[in-house]
């Protein structure tokens, strides 16, 4: 199954440390699908918000142990991040 660009990127993720790296050094923290590869994940940057990647680095995240209502702990899911270097002068709005 073929990923599409919209498939691949599920959103930018905006934390304290997310908007620092922003700041800096032109880093952007994405969540990604799982399936999703490097390469992938830079095309798919590269034609949804027209700008040009240096770098894409990614790990996979582990679902953490959650109560909801009850005593027995759930997960929640896993998922992959990615942390995408831009070149110098583009950036991403987030607005």
């Amino acid at each position: 199954m073929k990923l599409t660009s919209f498939d691949i990127i599920k959103t930018v993720r905006i934390t304290e440390k997310a908007n620092l790296q922003s700041e800096k050094n032109n880093k952007y923290t994405l969540a990604a699908d799982p399936r999703a590869t490097a390469p992938e994940i830079k095309l798919a940057v590269e034609e949804l918000f027209k700008v040009k990647v240096v770098k894409v680095n990614t790990l996979n995240v582990r679902g953490k142990a959650r109560r909801q209502h009850t005593k027995a702990a759930g997960y929640t899911s896993d998922w992959k991040k990615a942390i995408v270097t831009l070149k110098k002068g583009d950036k991403i709005s987030l607005a």
